[in-house]
C-alpha cells in the first residue's frame, strides 16, 4: 500500500504587530528617538501601550500611547536615570535589548528567549536546508547549557557528545548564566574552524575538553534500511520542513524492498516543527483518533486528530531515549495511546510546551511559550518524560565520557581520562588490567596492541589519532551491540505474527 503525503491543517500562529499610519489627533505625546525604539520593541511583548505610530526621519517621532499605564513609569525612569547619570556613555540599543532580556528571563522558562539580530539569524537557520556548526541541539536548564541531542553524523556526534552533557565553556569562555541563543552564537562557526567545548557528563568524574571541527550540517532527517526478515528500520533525526515528505519517500522505497514491519527510531531526536509532528503521526494513527491536545493559558483545550492517508495497520514499534524531545514525544505518545504501538528504550526528555516566534522590524526575534500540549489521554509529560513499555538500557560503556584527543595519556599518568580510556579499551577487547585511572605497564601494553592492530604509531601513548580511533571503535561497538534496537526487532516480530 502506497503511503501518501498527509495534508496539514494545523493553524498558523501569528502575532499582529499593530503597525499602521496614524492620523493627527490631539493629545499625542512627543517622544525622543530612544523612547520610540523602546516602545516599538515592547509592543509585541506587552500587546498594549501603543495604538499607532508613524515612521520617518527626524530626531523626534510622534506616537499615540495609552497614558494610563503607570507600570511603564518605573521603566522609563530607570532608563533616564542611567542615561543621564551613569559615568560612561551608554548604548541605548543595548539597554533596550537588556530590558527585554530581563523580562524574558523573569519567565524562568528555558524555551522562551529574546534574540538579537545575529542570534535570530541562527534561529532561522535551524529549519533551513543546512547550516554550519557542530550539529547539536542545546537547551538552557537551571543556569547551565545542556546537550539535548547531537544530530546524526554530525561533528558533535562523532566527537562523542551525548544527551544531558553539560557544556561548561566554549573556547575557555564560561557559559554559566547564558541563554541557549547566546551559547549557540559562540558554538556555531564556519566550516573547517575548530571550537573546544568543556563538557561535564552527569554520573562521571571531572570535566573533559572536547575539540570539534565545525562542518556543514545538512538537515537530512530520515535514514532507513532493511534489517532482515521483512523488518525495516527508519531513523527520524529531526522534525524539519521536509521531514514528512522524506519519510513518505523512504517508506515507499522500503515497501518495494519487502517491508512487512517497521522500527521507527526517535532516539536523540530533539523535535522541531509542530506541523511535521501532525503529518508524521497521522501516517501511523487511524483517521479521527486524537494525536495530541493543546491547552492555552485560559485552560481552553483544542484537540488535533489524525488526518490519516497512510498505513496505520503496518506493524510498528518505536524507539525512544532521553534525547527524544518535544515533537518526538508528541509522535511517541500519539502512536502509543491512540494506536497501541509499544515504545522501547529509555524514558524520554520531557518537553510538554509549544513555542512560537515573533520577528521584530529590526531583525531581532522573540521566541516564547504559547501553550502546553497534552497526550491523547490528557497527560502532561513536561519534566516527566514518557516511560517506554519496554525499558531497555544501553550497555554501560555507551555512556562513557569522551576523551580529549589533544591530551596525551602515558605511563604513570593518573586521571579520570585514563580511567575512561581503560574502560573503552576493555569494551573493545583490549584488557588494560585495571580501570582505576592509573596508567601502568599493563595499560601501556594494551594501548600498544590496540595501536598495532589498527596500524597506528605504536608508542604506547594515547593521544591524537589513537584517541580518535579508540572512540570510533567504541562507537561501532555500541551500534553493533544496540540492545534497544535488538529488543525492538524482537517485539516487532511478535507483532508481525498476529
Amino acid at each position: 500500500m502506497k503511503v501518501t503525503k498527509v495534508v496539514n491543517d494545523l493553524e498558523e500562529q501569528k502575532v499582529d504587530q499593530g503597525q499602521e499610519t496614524p492620523e493627527k489627533k490631539p493629545g499625542l505625546i512627543r517622544l525622543k528617538k530612544w523612547q520610540l525604539s523602546l516602545i516599538l520593541l515592547l509592543t509585541v511583548l506587552l500587546t498594549a501601550g501603543i495604538t499607532a505610530f508613524s515612521l520617518g526621519s527626524g530626531k523626534e517621532k510622534t506616537v499615540a500611547i495609552n497614558t494610563n499605564r503607570p507600570e511603564f513609569n518605573k521603566l522609563y525612569t530607570a532608563f533616564d536615570t542611567l542615561q543621564n547619570g551613569y559615568y560612561q556613555k551608554l548604548d541605548e540599543k543595548k539597554l533596550v535589548n537588556g530590558a527585554i532580556n530581563g523580562m524574558v528571563e523573569s519567565l524562568d522558562d528555558p524555551y522562551s528567549d529574546y534574540m538579537n539580530n545575529e542570534e535570530s539569524k541562527g534561529f532561522h537557520q535551524v529549519i533551513s536546508s543546512s547550516f554550519e556548526g557542530i550539529g547539536a541541539e542545546i537547551q538552557e536548564k537551571d543556569g547551565h547549557i545542556i546537550i539535548v541531542s547531537p544530530i546524526k553524523g554530525s561533528p558533535a556526534e562523532k566527537a562523542g557528545l551525548k544527551p544531558n552533557d553539560i557544556v561548561l565553556s566554549v573556547d575557555g569562555k564560561s557559559l554559566q548564566g547564558m541563554s541557549s541563543s547566546e551559547a549557540v552564537t559562540l558554538i556555531r562557526g564556519k566550516k573547517g574552524t575548530k571550537v573546544q567545548l568543556t563538557i561535564q557528563r552527569p554520573g562521571t568524574e571531572g570535566n573533559t575538553k572536547v575539540p570539534i571541527i565545525r562542518d556543514e550540517i545538512p538537515i537530512e532527517t530520515v535514514y532507513g534500511e532493511m534489517v532482515g526478515d521483512g523488518v525495516a528500520k527508519v531513523q527520524l533525526t529531526n522534525f524539519s520542513t521536509n521531514s514528512s515528505k522524506e519519510l513518505v519517500a523512504k517508506l515507499n522505497e522500503l515497501q518495494k524492498k519487502g517491508m512487512k514491519g517497521l522500527v521507527l527510531d526517535l532516539r536523540q531526536n530533539p523535535g522541531g516543527l509542530l506541523d511535521q509532528a501532525v503529518n508524521i503521526s497521522s501516517l501511523f494513527v487511524p483517521k479521527g483518533k486524537i494525536l495530541f491536545k493543546v491547552e492555552d493559558r485560559n485552560g481552553k483545550v483544542k484537540e488535533y486528530t489524525s488526518q490519516n492517508d497512510g498505513n496505520p495497520t503496518l506493524p510498528l514499534v518505536v524507539l525512544i531515549d532521553k534525547g527524544s524531545a518535544s515533537a518526538s514525544e508528541i509522535l511517541a505518545s500519539a502512536v502509543k495511546e491512540s494506536a497501541g504501538v509499544p515504545l522501547i528504550g529509555e524514558k524520554s526528555f520531557g518537553k510538554g510546551t509549544v513555542q512560537t516566534a515573533q520577528d521584530f522590524p529590526d531583525g531581532s526575534n522573540l521566541k516564547f511559550t504559547m501553550a502546553k500540549w497534552l497526550t491523547p489521554n490528557g497527560n502532561w509529560i513536561h519534566k516527566k518524560g514518557i516511560k517506554p513499555d519496554f525499558d531497555v538500557p544501553l550497555p554501560e560503556y555507551a555512556n562513557l565520557q569522551v576523551i580529549n584527543p589533544e591530551k596525551a595519556m602515558k605511563l604513570s599518568d593518573t586521571s579520570t581520562d585514563v580511567k575512561t580510556a581503560q574502560k573503552m579499551l576493555k569494551a573493545i577487547g583490549y584488557d588494560p588490567g585495571r580501570e582505576d585511572g592509573f596508567f601502568d605497564e599493563k595499560t601501556q601494553a594494551a594501548v600498544i596492541k590496540f595501536q598495532k592492530d589498527n596500524k597506528l604509531d605504536t608508542n604506547g601513548v594515547l593521544s591524537g589519532k589513537s584517541s580518535l580511533k579508540l572512540m570510533d571503535l567504541l562507537r561501532e561497538k555500541i551500534v553493533k551491540n544496540d540492545t534497544q534496537l535488538n529488543k525492538a526487532i524482537e517485539v516487532l516480530k511478535e507483532r508481525m505474527k498476529k
